[in-house]
């Protein structure tokens, strides 16, 4: 079995449970969070091997913080820090009224926010282990594309922060990201004109699975002489729009 501690957010479906799946399944100890599905999240952990859940709100400070602690309580380390919890609003692009300071301070404390809070509060432990992060980000990140403004805008600078870290806590720790185009998922499943878009244009004429991005969050947590890139994970969307 692997030594490593992998902590994924979000993570008790969609890309979140995908991936912690993934590792599981290659022998790691995974640490499944989310932030209101608790008895679902305790449910995962139980039946997965050398695993545990931790309920926190990446988007409180205070809960990383507590998160981090937790984990290092439980198995003193930790080694790999995914962060998948995410959330947006569909608006219109064109919609300006719409996309008030509520709905990006909203989307920010989540996206952005928690994301820096949890390589902070996870630093010194990643520091350690010369461990790694992985940030799932959106092809909106790198594309004039998205739910919203707002999200592409958050998921814009979940990528700068990538890159910014990545220079920073090298050679320590290792910070990439993915940036995952449409895929089907609870948060997509009513998408349907979008996914028949996705369908028409893109290279590989299909929308993603989940698991098509936990192998990418997998492999750039283990590769030790990569850093600093945000991969893009679209069927080659980003190519036809």
């Amino acid at each position: 079995m692997s030594d490593r501690v992998v902590l994924v957010t979000g993570s008790t479906s969609g890309i979140g449970l995908a991936t912690a799946r993934l590792f599981a399944d290659a022998g790691d100890r995974v640490v499944f969070n989310s932030v209101r599905s608790v008895k679902e999240g305790g449910r995962l952990a139980a039946e997965t091997p050398n695993s545990t859940y931790v309920q926190a709100d990446v988007a409180k400070n205070e809960d990383c913080v507590r998160l981090v602690a937790d984990i290092l309580e439980h198995f003193g380390r930790l080694d790999v820090v995914v962060n998948n919890a995410g959330t947006t609003k569909v608006i219109p692009h064109r919609d300006l009224a719409a996309a008030t300071l509520d709905v990006w301070r909203e989307i920010f404390e989540v996206n952005v926010f928690g994301t820096w809070s949890l390589c902070v509060a996870a630093m010194d432990a990643l520091r350690a282990s010369h461990g790694a992060i992985v940030n799932v980000s959106s092809l909106a990140g790198v594309r004039a594309t998205g739910s919203s403004i707002p999200y592409a805008a958050s998921k814009a600078a979940v990528n700068h922060m990538t890159a910014l870290l990545a220079k920073a806590v090298g050679p320590e720790v290792r910070v990439n990201a993915v940036a995952p185009g449409l895929i089907d998922t609870p948060w997509t499943k009513d998408w349907d004109t979008v996914r028949g878009f996705v369908e028409a244009v893109a290279p590989l004429k299909r929308s993603g699975m989940p698991d098509d991005v936990a192998a990418v969050i997998v492999a750039l947590a283990s590769s030790t002489y990569v850093t600093g890139q945000v991969v893009v994970v679209d069927g080659g969307l980003g190519l036809a729009t």
